[in-house]
Parts: structure tokens; sequence; C-alpha cells
């Protein structure tokens, strides 16, 4: 007996049949038989069984044994248990399904590798994520029909899985955290309604943008994200999201916080209609008003000790607070804007010449209207066009007795949430900020939008926001490493070199003479091992 291996090409197509024969003589000539078909056998099998026709028993030397293709695995495989752990795959769809997997794989994906549907597609050879959402390694999926069908099915879903995400994170009279950015957009949008020109923030002028409201627990894990027209206010967004959590949500009563250009005194009242409360700071006109009905002394600002002070009229609830970096910030930005102003007026009142007096009183409100300081100015021009001016010092020191005060308020009873509390949620919103950050910039990048249609540009950044919410769970779980760390020079850890770390645990396939006889997972080092265990998962 022996092993033949016969190739044979039909309509363009390959096959390879891998048979046990033997020779025999009949009527005085040699022919060959079939004994057994090997084809759907294993191809380590196929060997063993070679070399067991030829007399070996499946011994090998140490230098036929070689390393085969190797790729990504314990990054995506941390994540896909991580995923799994805290319950995101189950809110996307509580049965198995591969367009979850799929789904999976995109959000996954946006942590290991930024960029388009098509470079996520396109890693299929040097990353395991796709072989872990179902798929068969090193075979490409199909962008229409593994990302964006599936994208579709997400954005059906969406208010089922926020709801979820909510009753997870949210409870009746909870702190929630909410605020909007601007994401802007490059190229043609024909086909949408909300990628347009609108007031751009950041110094991004000249764009399209829409905007985008995240909504999060206090502790600033996200729990709904929400796209409007790149041209809305702020402060329009808010009573549909307090309609959202209630109808939507299911919660009943909570207190909603956004900064103070978005929760104004009319947003308030609309808010007091309902059962929902608020916390959010007064503006600095506010913050006069309130210091004059009340007659607060100013020396009641103190960075260490909050005062707190309740409204005569509504009993509305105040927390007088102070920064003394945002004091010196403050100072510094107000005297280095006046003297810019000054060199300036200097030498507008430096010129003798008779000029046209409308001129020269246009080119000085044009100096006041870039710096917004003329309060801190008297400034005269008369009729031949001549300029004087003088600053109003004690104006200046009026006005910077008040830097770094703030003032924090909320409508919330005291025996619903204390004064530290309520001072703790405002401050919170920084998370808020750093949501918009991590989806935008430092590791999700949701820009550039590839996708050219509300729908899809809507599914594209609720991948992001779920992506984010992975993320936060697995920072939440690194916080021991991360507390850890050095400082300054000395720093190492971040969430980026945490996933660099997992990529470099690789699956190998092993070889024996050309033949895949194992696949195995590279030992995770000490780094690695602390990694999984803080983040509880295994890998399998």
């Amino acid at each position: 007996m022996y092993f033949e291996q016969i190739k044979s090409v039909i309509n363009g197509k390959t096959y390879v049949s891998k048979l046990i024969r033997e020779s025999f003589r009949e009527n005085g000539k040699v022919k060959h038989r079939t004994i057994c078909n090997l084809s759907k056998m294993p191809d380590h099998l196929v060997r063993l069984v070679k070399d067991g026709l030829k007399g070996n028993c499946g011994s090998f030397e140490l230098n036929d044994l070689k390393n085969g293709k190797t790729y990504e695995y314990g990054a995506s495989a941390a994540f896909m248990a991580l995923a799994e752990d805290i319950g995101l795959q189950k809110n996307i769809c509580s049965t198995k399904s591969e367009w979850c997997n799929n789904i999976m794989a995109m959000i996954i994906g946006r942590i290991l590798y930024q960029g388009s549907k098509l470079s996520l597609v396109n890693q299929y050879m040097d990353t395991s994520l796709w072989e872990l959402a179902g798929h068969d390694y090193g075979v490409r999926p199909d962008v229409e029909k593994h990302c964006y069908r599936p994208m579709d099915e997400l954005l059906k879903r969406k208010t089922r899985i926020e709801r979820k995400l909510a009753k997870n994170h949210l409870t009746d009279g909870c702190v929630i955290l909410y605020d909007i950015t601007n994401i802007w957009f490059e190229g043609e949008y024909e086909h949408s309604q909300k990628v347009v020109f609108g007031k751009g923030k950041g110094g991004k002028v000249g764009y399209k943008q829409i905007a985008l409201g995240l909504l999060t627990n206090k502790e600033g894990c996200p729990v709904g994200v929400e796209i409007f027209k790149g041209n809305i206010s702020d402060q329009k967004t808010v009573l549909d999201q307090v309609k959202k959590l209630s109808i939507k949500y299911g919660i009943k009563q909570a207190i909603f916080t956004g900064d103070r250009g978005m929760l104004t005194a009319k947003r308030v009242e609309e808010i007091s209609e309902t059962d929902f409360k608020v916390i959010t700071a007064l503006t600095h006109h506010e913050m006069k008003t309130l210091l004059e009905k009340e007659d607060i002394q100013k020396d009641l600002f103190d960075e260490k000790h909050i005062t707190e002070v309740i409204d005569s009229d509504d009993g509305t609830r105040y927390a007088l607070c102070k920064n003394e970096q945002e004091m010196r910030k403050e100072r510094n930005t107000r005297e280095s804007m006046i003297e810019r102003v000054k060199l300036q007026l200097q030498k507008k009142a430096a010129v003798t010449k008779r000029r046209d007096p409308k001129k020269v009183a246009a080119s000085v409100g044009r100096i006041f209207e870039r710096y917004k300081i003329e309060k801190f100015f008297n400034w005269d021009v008369d009729d031949t066009g001549g300029f004087s001016w003088s600053l109003k010092r004690e104006k200046v020191d009026t006005e910077s007795e008040l830097d770094g005060c703030y003032v924090i308020k909320t409508t919330a009873e005291l025996d619903v949430i204390s004064k530290d509390e309520f001072v703790l949620g405002y401050r919170n919103l920084q998370k808020v900020e750093q949501g918009f950050k991590n989806m935008k910039t430092v590791m999700l990048e949701l820009r550039p939008v590839y996708h050219k249609n509300d729908d899809r540009i809507e599914a594209h950044i609720f991948i992001v926001m779920l992506a984010y919410y992975l993320q936060w769970h697995a920072t939440e779980r690194l916080k021991p490493l991360f507390e850890s760390d050095g400082v300054g020079g000395d720093r190492r850890w971040t969430v980026e070199t945490v996933v660099e770390r997992l990529k470099s645990i690789r699956k190998v396939d092993n070889l024996i003479n050309g033949i895949v006889v194992k696949s195995n997972i590279s030992e995770p080092d000490e780094e690695q091992t602390e990694i999984l265990n803080l983040l509880n998962v295994k890998l399998v």
C-alpha cells in the first residue's frame, strides 16, 4: 500500500484527493486500486498515516518542527471575553446570531484597529478578530454583508439596547450627565439631512457638521447617544433628552446635569415641569445678580470650604465654589488681553493728523469686538478724529475679585442630594468631556466618517459609543494598574499601551513538513497576565 495525492482541475477549480492505494497484478498487468479516501481527514493525521505506511512510528526530528503563520489573538480575545462578561453582547441581542457577532467585531475593531469598515475587513489575515466572530480564518469577510447590513440591524435595535444599558446603570433619582459636541465632516453629504453648516466649536470653522449628545451616569459610563442637525443650539436638545430618559428609558425621576450654556433659565423652567431636577452652574451675570439679591459676601467663596446658599424666593440651592488655578488663569488672560488692546489704542491715539471720526470709531469698535473687554476702557473720538482713552482700573480690580469663583445650583431638595454630592455631580461633567475625547480623537477615532446617509452615520456613531462603553469598563477594571504607574517621564501605562501589550499575544501554527499539526497561543508574560487578571478574563 502507498499514499497518493491527486490534483484535478474541473471548471477552473482545483480539487485535491488524498488516497491510500495498492498495486496488484491481473493477467500479467500491474493495476492500482483505491483502498480508502483520506481527503476529509485533517492534514496532521494524514501525515501520520503517510509516515506509518513508510514504516515510521510518528517520530520526527526537532529540526522538522517549524512555525507557520502567526497573527494577533490576545487583544481580540480579551475584549471579546470582557464584552461577554459585562453583558454587552447580550444587551445587543439576547440570542447568538451572525449579525450580532459581526457587530461585536466592529465594536472591538474600533478599539484595536481604527479606520473604515473596509480597512477592518482587510485585517482578516493579521488578526483573530473575525475568526472569533465566527468567520473562517483566511477567508475575507464581505464588507456589505458582514458590516453594512449588521449596522442597519443594529440601528433598528438602538432604542432597545440603550434601554437595557440605562436599566443597568441608571436608577430613579440618580444623577445623569449630559453634554453635546460637534463632529465636523469633509466631502459631499447630499443624502444627509443632519450634516449641515453650523457654529463650529474648537476652532473648526467652515465645515459641515452634526451635533452629538452623550448621556452617561454619574461615573461617566455611557448609556445613550443621539445625533442632531449640525446647526442646532445645545439648549434646544435638552428637553428631548429628558423625554427620552422618561419615556424610552423608563426613568421617572432623576437629576439632569448640564453646563450653564445648555441649562438656561428657560430650559430649567421647562424641566421643572417634569419630575426631573437639575444641576448646572450660573453664568457670570447670574452670579452677580445672586450676590446682590442675597447680599452674599465675596469672601464666602473658598476653595476648601463650600458655602451653600438657598434662594429666599424659590428654594433653589447654590454652592459657592472657588478654584485657585482658574483664578490665576482668568487673571492672566484678562491682563494679557488688556495689554494687547492698550498697545493698539496707543497707536491710534498717537496719530495727530485729521481723520474721519466715524472711521476712527469703527476701527476702535472692531478692536473691542475682537477682545470683548470694552467695559474696562473709557474712550472718545472728537470732531477732528482725535482719539483718547483711559483704563478703568477700579473696574478691572472689581472684576478680578470674582476670578476663579463659580456657583453651582440645583433644584433638588436637601433630602435628595447633599451639597457635596451636587457639586461633585457638576464637576463630573468632565467625564462626559473625557468620553468625547476618547470617541473623537484619542483611541476610537470617530472621524473621518465614510458613510454618506444619516442612518449609516448614526449606526457608525452608535458603534463608536458602544466601543467606548467597552473601553470604559476596561479602564475601570485596570485602575489598579494605572494608579500604581509612575508620573511624568516615568509614566508608562495607558489604554493604548495595554492594547498593544495584549496584541503581542499571538496565535501560531506549528508545522512539520509543511503540515499544520497544532495551533498554539503564545504564553502571556508577567505583565500580560496581570492585565488579563485585572480584566477578569481568560484566553481560551
